[in-house]
């Protein structure tokens, strides 16, 4: 440790070539992933978490984490859940956390930056490690789409006079998405052919067991919607990928938002879907004294805005924005998680940046698995570690679009080679 100390202090006196060398040093003050899990994916409405609650599923996640990193719950000093919909996030992983096993002097909170709420989770989980403030805490997303509230009020009329992007605000995703499409001519025919390789990517990362590492099962009830009879059942993979499906399919199926275009479609644009996703983070040198296994290193996450009416394309500048703070580039990044909110953002972002697309969602993305918004933010890390490990890989570069007019992107340095 002490050697680990003094070369830090050697490379701050003398600086690295290259930002990849500084990001991929190893520093007892470095924050840490020590844990990264997820439930399965499962069908907004139809699927196997269709009737439970958010409480349930942020407190099975939570059981999980503690018997799978086998660390003692008087270690975790905060809790931090990336949440959209539920207007009682807050009070449900605090009681979730005792329930799970969590000693009362164990804080929790929510937060909400809606698609990236997840990764907000995760950047202020390590924020306050890296301030010292606390030494160890966990990061979870977690959303059920099944449960979804109703959409946003309308603004106040001061507001609404004053500013056409306040406005603009109020656009539906899918509007949004249309507007992608048509601004920047992203033809229905690449958007097609984009979600038919998600898919595909998708089945072959399914049937070669790819996402095993990620996924912990998590067993609930499933109530029969003409019987009311509830059945237990027990959820372990992912239900969104449709086996098959080809750009042929894809391009039968009919727009979905006819009232603002003609290119997004249910099977190109991002599925309806539940689930969760949790990181337990810790200093590098608390993580060596209680002998945690370390994934991978938190390098950092950055936050950007745009004009809400084309707000996909916030990953182009958010991603940018993180690559420029660490003087790395996309050539010096291995894997890449960005977001499929709509096949008309991704095809963008893909062409905008020169993104090697063998790098980018190599197992699907949110097209063919799903996307439960807070959790987005945290599975992308799960899944994007996860792919790292089996490539041997080193660098991890995760992005999503944000409702309203954002983007945000994460660093992370896998370390399991």
């Amino acid at each position: 440790m002490a050697a680990e100390r003094l070369n830090a202090i050697v490379s701050q006196l003398s600086p690295s070539k290259s930002g990849l060398s500084t990001i991929t040093q190893k520093n007892p003050d470095d924050v840490v992933i020590t844990l990264a899990i997820r439930t399965p994916l499962a069908k907004g409405f139809k699927g196997a978490f269709k009737d439970t609650q958010l409480d349930y599923l942020v407190y099975s996640l939570l059981k999980k984490v503690i018997q799978k990193s086998n660390i003692d719950p008087q270690m975790v000093e905060d809790i931090c859940l990336g949440n959209v919909n539920n207007p009682q996030a807050a009070y449900m992983v605090r009681a979730a956390a005792l329930a799970a096993g969590f000693p009362n002097n164990t804080a929790a909170s929510s937060v909400n930056r809606f698609c990236s709420s997840g990764l907000k989770a995760t950047q202020d989980i390590a924020n306050q490690i890296s301030l010292g403030n606390i030494d160890c805490g966990i990061a979870i997303g977690a959303e059920l789409m099944s449960a979804a509230s109703p959409g946003p009020q309308p603004f106040h009329e001061e507001i609404l006079k004053r500013s056409k992007d306040a406005a603009d605000c109020m656009q539906p995703m899918g509007q949004t998405s249309e507007n992608v499409g048509k601004d920047f001519d992203i033809s229905r025919e690449s958007q097609d052919r984009f979600a038919a390789e998600s898919y595909q990517r998708a089945e072959r990362a399914q049937k070669a067991g790819w996402f095993d590492d990620e996924i912990v099962p998590i067993a609930t009830t499933v109530k029969d919607p003409k019987t009311g009879q509830e059945v237990r059942v027990t959820a372990t993979k992912d239900e969104g990928p449709r086996w098959g499906t080809t750009y042929e399919s894809l391009s039968k199926i009919r727009p979905a938002f006819p009232d603002y275009g003609d290119r997004s479609t249910g099977g190109n644009s991002s599925q309806v879907t539940d689930g969760a996703a949790a990181l337990l983070l810790m200093k590098r040198s608390t993580a060596l004294a209680m002998k945690q296994p370390i994934l991978a290193k938190y390098v950092g996450a950055t936050v950007t805005g745009l004009a809400p009416r084309i707000m996909g394309i916030g990953p182009s500048l958010a991603i940018p924005k993180l690559l420029g703070k660490y003087n790395i580039s996309l050539a010096d990044v291995d894997v890449i998680e960005l977001n499929e909110a709509f096949a008309s953002m991704a095809v963008y972002c893909m062409e905008r940046l020169g993104i090697d697309t063998a790098k980018m969602n190599v197992r699907g993305g949110a097209i063919a698995l799903g996307h439960p918004l807070g959790a987005t933010g945290t599975r992308q890390v799960v899944t994007g570690l996860s792919e790292c490990r089996r490539q041997k890989k080193r660098v991890l570069l995760t992005s999503m679009c944000i409702g309203t007019g954002q983007g945000m992107a994460g660093l992370f340095v896998n370390e399991v080679l």
